[in-house]
């Protein structure tokens, strides 16, 4: 089954592509027609590039390992900061730090100077400096805070990137292409599809289609957590059971040997 249909992406006009003068010929695959000096881009293959790249992040999701959505765009950041945030997954929604990824460890210790100033707060050093010292720690942190908040529990590299609109987050693209990380991404008939790894065609520029297509890769990474969760249960309740089997011979001999103790203990009497 698939995890979007044509109708439900024509509805949040996920369809609607660039200006035909402001195409990619990259993209031609995936358009179905002009209309009205517009791309139209074919939804039978959207819900295709869908399914695919949502098996993809479930297969990521459910070996432990962390998706990095980016959306800088004023159109996507709130609904990228919900549906990031429902699957507990790392967003960069304010300007993308530069080398976020090829420069990671100089981010952690941007990350770890945060951490340090939350322990100043909690441990009294704060009041004992200055107003205008505490002040300036207060800003720093306001403003780490808005650029790496949402970072803050990526203590390694992504396993994947989750992108809107590429050439708004070329540097992104370009870091992640470097490292060999695989891009995931909403791809408009502008954009240049090559550097993406997987692509899915659309429009990038609506609430509403963001939503319908994060929607659904996000209900698959969900799915992925939850496998991971069971699997995790169920290897935890086999080796308990292991554990179990082990302990029990042990017990048996012990009280055996609890049983024959008087028995031993009459027969030296008599």
């Amino acid at each position: 089954m698939s995890r979007t249909n044509f109708d439900q992406l024509l509805e949040a006009g996920v369809h609607f592509g660039h200006l035909k003068r402001k195409w990619n010929p990259q993209m031609a695959p995936y358009i179905f027609m002009e209309r009205n000096g517009i791309h139209i881009i074919d939804l039978y293959k959207t819900v295709a590039k869908v399914d695919e790249a949502a098996e993809e992040l479930k297969k990521i999701a459910k070996s432990g390992k962390k998706i990095l959505f980016v959306a800088t765009k004023k159109q996507a950041k709130d609904v990228v900061a919900e549906k990031a945030q429902s699957v507990n997954m790392p967003y960069v929604i304010e300007r993308w730090p530069g080398g976020m990824l090829t420069n990671f460890p100089t981010i952690r210790k941007a990350v770890k100077k945060m951490t340090t100033i939350d322990k100043m707060t909690k441990d009294g050093t704060f009041e004992n400096l200055s107003k205008r010292e505490r002040l300036q720690i207060s800003r720093q942190r306001a403003k780490l805070e808005k650029t790496l908040g949402s970072i803050a529990d990526l203590t390694r590299l992504p396993s994947a990137l989750f992108v809107i609109d590429v050439m708004k987050e070329n540097i992104a693209v370009r870091e992640a292409n470097r490292l060999g990380i695989p891009v995931f991404a909403m791809v408009d008939t502008n954009s240049n599809p090559l550097n993406i790894d997987f692509v899915i065609p659309a429009n990038d520029d609506a609430t509403k289609s963001i939503d319908v297509i994060l929607g659904a890769v996000c209900g698959a990474i969900t799915e992925g957590l939850e496998e991971r969760k069971i699997e995790k249960a169920d290897s935890d309740a086999a080796e308990a059971s292991k554990k179990d089997k082990k302990a029990r011979p042990a017990k048996k001999a012990e009280e055996t040997e609890a049983a024959e103790a008087p028995a031993e203990a009459e027969k030296s009497e008599e």
